[in-house]
């Protein structure tokens, strides 16, 4: 199979960028060591209070990171930060019951958020950091007594829970230390190379912005527990996005968007592949500008396989997230639906966090583990069309009692199970050609004037709730007809939209090409990074709707750069 090169990194949940001088994180064993003694000495004494600890974790997270931008082939601004969060998950009661069950009713789940967020810690004094461990541990420990309290009153008068799997899990200690990894970038290369990368979209007078941005991070991480675990891990990521917006006669906004995200800056692609990709972004959108608006349809469709990888997270990655099948606010999709057939039996899925590359693409959803002290794990979450996991954090569901690595969190928040690496398996795949004619088969017995295919995205959302409809909407990008003697049309305007079971009970085959993206997945414990891989699928029906539109004209002035 062959990988597409190109991966797409959502823009809407692009990280914001910090203030101070950076610089490589420095004293990480001592940070380790001070953890360790503060964590002991708060077990020791709060483990034999009344109400007593059962467990107590520590993370410290530090990002040290580097931005620069340009737009229209001139540089605009930098910015460099280095940061410290701290975040401690303190638990009284027992592994059954403890102060973080959900209280339910009307603010039961916001309340068990409030106070949860991490705090800034110095980035180069030990005691200073023990002393606010010390004081946030006293505060955290009172926080849980009184609120295990409320757990209990609302166990014993509120109906009984459907799920009946206790609040936590114990794991195995987890230990292993690496070297802390000093970040790079030569800030004069690449302030030229984002110059000459923008430049392109000032030949086009109906290119309303065009813009670049590389940024360099490092997040290093320590974590200790009262299990035994000691790990301290650091991770590298630059990427480079650029965007490029043009607006129709109708007012329509028409973005296009391409990212690129490597482990070290030399995996990011050269020049002259960056180039082409821009010199594509103004055909397109000079395209995308005239192109026709497609009405509200349903039909056959074929999904690349980047737009199929975004289709895949959106409708199944969130509905297989295991905290989803306890809470009884969430519609639990496929809570009953394990060991059922859910895709046609050619199809796996499998979330794999150790996975670091795939061909010449580096997978932003790998790490070594997660935000909870578990080591990553493959997990196969469908095999051949029948459902069989579940992605685990350390919060167990009736018939999952152990983590399976994937509790994971922004720095500031509560883990809770998250993607990684998304792979969509498929074990008799078609050529690209048998797929297309297999779709202008379909248009032709349905008696539809055309199909649809999905050939780019910029990402989507999806509802998982018992109170709205429980649907996703991905957002393409770059849209054709295919009519019935298989001519091609570039459209626009349209939303690919749906409900998860009627969506999946459509998709009938895949193609032996494989596409790729590398994003910001954010939900209730904030953007995580996660990375997508599948071949092009065929999908027999799906539903599109018309895209929200402006109602501002283009600019009534010309562009500078067409005067004479």
């Amino acid at each position: 199979m062959r990988l597409l090169r190109r991966g797409l990194f959502f823009p809407t949940l692009l990280a914001a960028v910090a203030t101070l001088a950076a610089h490589p994180a420095q004293g990480a064993t001592p940070v380790l060591e001070a953890m360790k003694q503060e964590l002991q000495r708060s077990v020791d004494t709060l483990s034999k209070q009344a109400t007593p600890l059962y467990y107590l974790s520590y993370e410290i997270t530090e990002s040290v990171r580097v931005s620069l931008a340009a737009s229209f082939g001139h540089f605009t601004g930098s910015s460099q930060g280095r940061r410290r969060l701290a975040d401690i998950d303190l638990r009284v009661g027992s592994y059954d019951l403890d102060n973080t069950h959900t209280i339910r009713g009307r603010f039961g789940r916001f309340s068990q958020r409030l106070g949860r967020g991490g705090v800034e810690v110095p980035v180069d004094d030990v005691q200073a950091l023990r002393s606010i461990l010390w004081r946030q541990t006293d505060k955290k420990y009172k926080e849980a007594v009184e609120r295990l309290a409320k757990v209990r009153a609302d166990v014993r008068i509120k109906v009984e829970e459907e799920d009946q799997a206790g609040d936590f899990t114990a794991e195995e200690p987890e230990k292993l230390v690496e070297e802390s990894i000093p970040l790079t970038m030569d800030q004069a290369l690449w302030k030229e190379k984002l110059e000459r990368y923008t430049a392109p979209f000032s030949r086009s007078t109906h290119i309303y912005s065009a813009n670049a941005r590389v940024s360099a991070n490092v997040e290093t991480r320590w974590y200790v527990n009262s299990e035994g675990t000691e790990i301290r891990t650091s991770q590298p990521y630059y990427r480079l996005f650029i965007s490029a917006l043009t607006k129709a006669d109708d007012g329509m906004e028409l973005p296009r968007y391409e990212s690129f995200f490597a482990f070290t800056p030399e995996g990011l692609p050269d020049d002259d592949s960056i180039l082409k990709v821009v010199e594509e972004m103004v055909q397109d959108l000079e395209a995308l500008r005239v192109a026709p608006v497609v009405d509200p349809y349903t039909g056959p469709a074929i999904l690349s396989g980047r737009a199929s990888a975004v289709f895949f997270h959106e409708i199944l990655g969130h509905r297989v997230e295991g905290h989803r099948q306890k809470e009884e606010d969430d519609a639990q999709t496929f809570k009953k639906m394990v060991n059922r057939k859910v895709l046609p039996e050619i199809f796996s899925v499998v979330f794999d966090p150790t996975v670091k590359r795939i061909e010449s693409m580096d997978l932003v959803g790998s790490y070594r583990f997660d935000n909870q002290g578990v080591k990553a794990q493959r997990v196969a979450v469908i095999e051949n069309g029948v459902l069989k996991n579940f992605l685990m954090s350390r919060t167990p569901v009736e018939g999952f009692s152990r983590s399976n690595g994937h509790g994971r969190k922004q720095a500031g928040l509560s883990p809770v199970a998250r993607q990684s690496n998304l792979f969509v398996e498929v074990n008799k795949p078609r050529s690209s050609q048998e797929l297309e004619g297999l779709l202008i088969d379909l248009v032709q017995k349905a008696g539809k004037p055309f199909g649809l295919y999905f050939e780019d995205v910029q990402g989507g959302f999806t509802s998982t709730g018992r109170t709205r409809p429980n649907a996703f909407n991905v957002l393409p990008v770059m849209v054709y007809r295919i009519h019935a003697d298989g001519r091609k049309e570039l459209v626009r305007g349209v939303d690919l939209i749906g409900t998860p079971l009627t969506t999946f009970s459509k998709i009938t085959a895949a193609d032996d090409r494989l596409g790729a993206f590398n994003g910001i997945c954010g939900a209730e414990s904030g953007g995580v990074p996660v990375a997508g891989v599948s071949p092009a699928v065929l999908v027999s029906q799906i539903e599109v709707q018309k895209k929200m539109k402006s109602q501002e004209r283009g600019p009534i002035l010309p562009a500078p750069w067409d005067l004479p």
